[in-house]
């Protein structure tokens, strides 16, 4: 991966939905090696997959909590199943499996603190091999989601 890539990646995940002409005149090339830089750039995996990013506020997703997890054993098979289990859950937007303890950390959205209790209550509870659960709530995201660093420096303007 050259500086050319990794300019694509950079103005790719600013705004996913560029036009391929406009792509090649922002990293200075032409629409053919533009066109397939971005095709190589897909086939290799380093483009996972493209999507909008939602509000969550505005699809009514205003209650938001980190949840610390630790579990019983961290055989492949408990492992596998809490994984999969998490996966069945909509409202964990995010989850990471820790080095040390916890052993998991989950991001969860809902829209409000009954329905955060009800979640933590019942499916988040019933997850295989968990021990504990623990959380903290947001009180501010002051991030949001963001670009992945390319190494791309770029003047503001």
């Amino acid at each position: 991966m050259d500086a050319i890539d990794r300019e694509i990646l950079a103005v790719l995940q600013e705004d996913g939905r560029i036009s391929l002409t406009d792509l090649a005149d922002r990293v200075g090339l032409t629409l053919s090696p533009c066109h397939r830089r971005v095709r190589e750039l897909e086939r290799s995996g380093a483009i996972e997959h493209y999507r909008a990013v939602v509000s969550p506020s505005a699809v009514g997703l205003d209650f938001e909590a980190i949840v610390f997890v630790r579990i019983d054993r961290t055989d492949p098979e408990t492992v596998g199943a809490f994984e999969a289990g998490v996966l069945a859950i909509p409202s964990v937007v995010q989850a990471e499996r820790l080095f040390g303890d916890p052993d998991y950390m989950l991001r969860v959205l809902t829209t409000d603190l009954t329905a955060y209790q009800e979640l933590f209550d019942g499916p988040l509870g019933a997850l295989p091999g968990v021990r504990k659960l623990s959380s903290t709530l947001v009180m501010k995201q002051v991030t949001g989601p963001r670009a992945l660093p390319t190494g791309v420096v770029r003047a503001k303007g």
